[in-house]
């Protein structure tokens, strides 16, 4: 064990505005997202796809972060941030940068995306552009699958304002009375379990609420209609559990999870053409403020677009990806699926998904585990999964064999959590062991763990990932992940799920780094060790790559490290709190960002350790969540296994490698051209094409198109 290094003494003489906010960071992440949408250089349903995931993103963000930070204003709490900003601050901050990227998304898809879409065939419509014959059509359709299905409901003294729903599409509907002259408000909500875009002849679509909007006065029979504006709340959706014991913790969250929809507001988006009235009486009946108003060009809750994204035209979409089973696990390419166990049993497998089939590789492991008469037992954890998940199946099979099974399910996985309770109603149905890990905690680490009878003696086989185990986001993830029969991984981990399933304090691992106990202080001294090696004439060298990095310790262990000499190079997707490149604190840190058609999502901790280099995997980023409230686990990887994935991360770091590049002022910058303003490599797409096809497990190696990049960077000198 390594011996605890105080954070006062790391953040000593360390200038106090070292730490970017973590909440402009992430915004900064979301904007990365928009330039991919912006990018005339992509196929245009890619871009599509960019714009609908931005908005989801932008989504999740208010619901949660915003709301978090709104709730901190109303509390009175008035800590500042280790950026230095109070909550209010933060918060006018966001708002305001939030804006500006929505109104540049807004306009993206209005006079870049959609013309292209019109010049490509695919024509998105407004009520007014459709035909005669198209009204028609669609006046047919609203009677038979809308009219339903839709409640107006009217304001006025006998009426009340009614509940917005979060994230919920609405019209807003003002209508004159022609008895009275009186003009009255109506609120229509655009029925979600219907199609947004809805398809009125090949390839010509139109907003479902401009559908109703054309035949309000089929719901207001008598009534003029004088306007109306669409309208779209995001309320605060994040969850306040308090746990005193598995089966309260279960109970209380299927509570919160029907108090969710009543949160509190933190958004309001409208049509920016909307009337004054309207929109003041929106305000004033939701309770927001004039800067929590987002005035934009229609269409609104463009995260519909994913719709748009899948239509069947591949000339629009990037070429076809399909995942090959691992090299290792297919030595020669035959249609019979690997026996994953009996390949377990002499060698390890490291896994790079979603270039390795995650269905070839740990659901095959796991299906086969369940059938198999010399399994004993089967463990598992599961974080988040798929709708129909094979991995729950194999459990359930396994259980129905007789096996001893064991699920670990975090049911406060965030915006997961009701799939994951009927998941574990399911599961013990079937007779699975369901636990739901320690109290205070969530079980994030990524662990699936079969025990085995192989002639006489037991012997224990290991998964262990940086991923879910979901098939689905399997094929759109990139994640890291290794199978094993090493001893000492095995004995670990059977440690830790007895951990999570019993009474038992967390013991000594030797090749995990389990969180919250030890992960924190254990990575700041491996940085530490770096900095010592330098003081003894070594070279230093730490590598990260990671889906965020903000806790302040770790960062000030990396600005030491940077003072003392070492070498640091970040590959951080989405924030970074970190500042890189300042004179005498971080000259020596370099951070990039990489994103594409893959969500990176593996975490790698890399240390040159005075030559006998050290690589872990694991579930856990460098977040206070990760290291404080979650059981997570990193596993150090055998050196011809951890060199596999270090020189594939090193292509990331090429000089030839198109990346974002994080300056000092907290600005991404994208290098996609050389000196010559020539295209640089692509770093998904290179990986797509140099992956190893199958070949015998001693002739696997990178390709010599890799080798070649490498050596002319200098890494194969390390």
């Amino acid at each position: 064990m390594s011996t605890n290094v105080p954070s006062e003494n790391i953040a000593a003489n360390l200038p106090a505005d070292r730490f970017l906010d973590r909440e402009l960071s992430w915004l900064a992440f979301n904007q990365r997202v928009l330039e991919l949408a912006q990018d005339e250089n992509l196929e245009l349903l890619e871009r599509v796809k960019y714009l609908s995931i931005f908005a989801s993103n932008l989504d999740e963000f208010f619901m949660v972060r915003v709301a978090g930070l709104k709730r901190r204003i109303a509390t009175g709490i008035a800590v500042k941030a280790a950026s230095g900003l109070l909550p209010r601050e933060v918060h006018d901050n966001v708002l305001a940068q939030s804006y500006e990227t929505m109104k540049q998304h807004s306009d993206c898809f209005n006079q870049a995306v959609l013309p292209a879409l019109v010049a490509n065939g695919i024509i998105l419509l407004r009520w007014e552009e459709l035909t005669v014959e198209e009204r028609t059509a669609m006046t047919t359709l609203f009677e038979e699958q809308v009219f339903p299905v839709l409640t107006p409901l009217a304001v006025d003294p006998s009426h009340p304002f009614p509940y917005i729903s979060g994230l919920s599409l609405n019209l807003a509907v003002v209508v004159r009375h022609p008895g009275t002259d009186n003009e009255l408000f109506a609120r229509v909500k655009v029925p979600p379990s219907l199609p947004r875009f809805i398809e009125v002849s090949s390839q010509r679509f139109v907003p479902l609420e401009d559908v109703i909007a054309g035949h309000l006065d089929m719901l207001f029979p008598g009534m003029e209609i004088v306007q109306n504006h669409t309208f779209r709340v995001t309320r605060n959706e994040d969850l306040d559990v308090e746990e005193d014991d598995a089966e309260n913790l279960l109970q209380a969250l299927e509570r919160e999870l029907m108090r969710r929809r009543f949160g509190p507001p933190v958004r309001l988006e409208v049509e920016n053409s909307m009337d004054p009235y309207v929109l003041n009486l929106l305000i004033s009946e939701l309770g927001v403020t004039e800067n929590e108003v987002f005035r934009l060009t229609g269409p609104l809750d463009l995260r519909s677009l994913d719709e748009v994204a899948k239509l069947n035209r591949d000339d629009l979409k990037s070429p076809p990806f399909v995942a090959r089973t691992n090299a290792t696990l297919a030595e020669v390419e035959t249609s019979t699926p690997p026996d994953v166990i009996d390949i377990m049993r002499h060698r390890d497998v490291v896994l790079h998904h979603p270039y390795d089939s995650f269905s070839t590789s740990v659901q095959l492991f796991l299906e086969q585990a369940s059938e198999d008469p010399n399994v004993l037992a089967i463990k598992q954890t599961l974080y988040r999964t798929s709708g129909d998940s094979p991995i729950v199946d194999a459990l359930i099979n396994a259980a129905e064999w007789g096996k001893q099974v064991l699920a670990v399910v975090e049911i406060k996985a965030r915006f997961d959590e009701q799939n994951n309770i009927d998941w574990a109603h399911k599961l013990e149905e079937a007779g699975v062991h369901v636990v739901y890990g320690v109290v205070g905690l969530k079980t994030h680490a990524k662990l699936s763990m079969v025990v085995r009878s192989d002639g006489g003696r037991l012997r224990r086989y290991v998964h262990i990932g940086t991923g879910n185990y979901n098939p689905k986001t399997a094929r759109a993830y990139e994640d890291y992940g290794l199978l094993t029969t090493d001893p000492a991984i095995g004995e670990d981990v059977a440690s830790l799920f007895n951990h999570l399933s019993g009474y038992s304090v967390q013991g000594d691992y030797q090749r995990l780094i389990v969180a919250p106990k030890e992960m924190r202080s254990e990575l700041v001294a491996k940085v530490e060790r770096e900095i010592e090696n330098v003081r003894n004439g070594h070279a230093g060298f730490i590598r990260m790559k990671s889906n965020a990095i903000v806790d302040e310790t770790v960062i000030d262990s990396l600005y030491r490290a940077s003072q003392a000499g070492v070498k640091v190079q970040l590959l951080i997707r989405g924030i970074c709190a970190l500042r890189p490149g300042v004179q005498g604190l971080s000259e020596n840190i370099e951070v990039r960002s990489i994103l594409g058609r893959f969500l990176e999502h593996s975490r790698v901790y890399e240390f040159g350790n005075a030559g006998k280099r050290e690589v872990w995997i694991g579930s856990a980023d460098m977040m206070h969540r990760n290291l404080d409230r979650r059981v997570e686990a990193l596993v150090r990887l055998g050196d011809s296994d951890g060199a596999a994935i270090t020189e594939t991360i090193d292509v990331a770091f090429a000089d030839t490698t198109s990346a974002w590049h994080l300056h000092s002022d907290g600005n991404w910058v994208r290098k996609q051209l050389d000196d010559n303003d020539e295209p640089l490599e692509d770093y998904q797409e290179f990986l797509i094409r140099s992956h190893p096809v199958a070949k015998p497990a001693a002739d696997v190696a990178m390709p010599r198109m890799l080798d070649n990049i490498l050596n002319r960077v200098g890494f194969r000198a390390r």
